[in-house]
């Protein structure tokens, strides 16, 4: 008798297996690009400062020599997962090193990063290897047609969550009401041959945010359904192909293209197996004998449960944190926040010492690459981790308790410029604690809109 509760339940694993191959790929893919544009030395070999994770202060770039060592690894990490070889070793070495680079900078922070992060983290434990693979060409006897159904499920329920979060995000004033930041992006797109005219028109601003929310709290749900599957990934192909093509948001609208295929039903995934196998034959990546799902243990299903929580919590967080979260982004990262805000700010530093005479007006430019400066001036948390690093190098440099004071402004979504950091505190006596940052100034709604 086949099983109703849905942690006993099997289902084929292709899914499961196109998914790791195309993970796999668009990863390589993505990893390639960092060799290919000069990244690794831009971001993590020529600055000499970093913006590190509360907590994660102990990870530091490897030098120039460990740095492409390490984007080696993940490369090779990232083949291996396509093709399946040492499958559980390659899983992890990928999640390690691709969060270990994730976190040396929080200048870096893209939503996609995290994600990637999560997929990798929750394929170490799920059994996309035992068919089309490497390791089953080794040993035929891991091979299994049919996994848990859930294995499958946590992927398509970690896609819902990030679509629906980044639409729920989207439920704000400036974004609905305002069409904000869409109104400040669409008119330097009108060079775009036969379609450019159309960005300068207002109305085409709030087609593109009414449609944006639209499409993300309702595309997880439409995905799941069979007779709205077709039609969903359409609309998945048209709004990701747009946003590669008129923003600058890199490899993400790729990943989330090749990631929702695991949507589609076993059949499909079995017929793209099958062609792919053909040339393959006399290899044992395929297997006649049948396998049946393993019964789930107590303990996975709450650790899967406590992961989704965590999945929805944490996206919430903000909700703990008063005023604008675009203003003081308390909450903002980790939350699926995509393409919310058009942010800019100018921040300098006054550095007073406390038991002499002495002032300096730091140069941040002498400390920071442009990029860096121009994620700091607009986070508070990288402004107070600056603070303090600026503290201690005047210190050492002869001031005596050093105060550091912050003059900064910041337009947010086409806003007056406006002062962000209450300019009477010392930046440098803040201790670094978890919100609320009571020395940001709260967002004065004076709009030019």
């Amino acid at each position: 008798m086949k099983s109703t509760h849905f942690f006993d339940r099997s289902v084929s694993i292709a899914p499961l297996v196109t998914f790791r191959v195309l993970f796999g790929f668009i990863m390589a893919c993505s990893v390639a690009r960092f060799f290919l544009k000069g990244w690794i030395r831009e971001l993590y070999i020529e600055p000499t400062y970093f913006f590190t994770f509360s907590g994660f202060g102990w990870i530091k770039p490897l030098g120039a020599l460990g740095m492409y060592a390490l984007f080696a690894l993940m490369f090779l990490s990232a083949i291996s997962i396509m093709v399946g070889f040492r499958y559980r070793i390659a899983t992890t070495l990928f999640f390690i090193s691709f969060t270990y680079v994730e976190l040396i900078d929080k200048t870096n922070y893209l939503n996609h990063y995290y994600f990637v992060s999560l997929m990798a983290f929750l394929l170490i434990f799920l059994p996309a290897n035992r068919r089309f693979s490497i390791d089953v060409w080794k040993r035929p006897q891991i091979y299994a047609d049919h996994v848990p159904l859930w294995t499958i499920s946590l992927i398509k329920a970690q896609l819902i969550i990030v679509y629906f979060f980044a639409g729920l995000a989207k439920l704000n004033c400036d974004w609905m009401i305002q069409a904000m930041p869409m109104k400040l992006w669409l008119p330097s797109l009108t060079h775009i041959p036969l379609v450019g005219s159309i960005f300068n028109y207002e109305e085409t601003a709030y087609v593109f945010s009414w449609a944006g929310a639209a499409f993300d709290l309702s595309i997880g749900f439409l995905l799941l359904l069979p007779a709205t599957r077709s039609l969903a990934y359409f609309a998945v192909v048209v709004f990701h192909t747009l946003t590669a093509l008129l923003f600058p948001i890199g490899m993400f609208p790729y990943i989330m293209m090749l990631s929702t295929i695991i949507f589609f039903p076993s059949h499909l995934h079995e017929k793209c197996l099958a062609f792919f196998q053909k040339p393959l034959r006399k290899m044992p990546l395929i297997n006649t004998s049948k396998s049946k799902g393993q019964a789930t243990s107590r303990w996975v299903q709450y650790a899967i449960g406590f992961y989704l929580l965590a999945q929805i919590i944490i996206p919430l967080r903000y909700l703990m944190y008063p005023g604008s979260v675009s203003w003081s982004e308390q909450g903002y990262r980790f939350s699926w926040r995509v393409m919310l805000m058009e942010k800019a700010g100018h921040t300098t530093f006054k550095i007073v010492d406390q038991q002499g005479d002495k002032v300096e007006w730091a140069t941040n430019y002498r400390h920071l690459t442009p990029q860096q400066e121009k994620m700091m001036s607009t986070q508070p948390d990288m402004i107070l981790q600056f603070a303090h690093y600026l503290r201690d190098y005047y210190q050492e440099r002869g001031f005596s308790k050093p105060q550091v004071y912050c003059n900064s402004k910041v337009t947010l979504n086409g806003r007056h410029s406006q002062p962000f950091i209450d300019p009477a505190v010392d930046l440098g006596d803040v201790k670094k604690t978890f919100p609320p940052m009571e020395w940001i100034l709260p967002l004065e709604d004076s709009r030019r809109w």
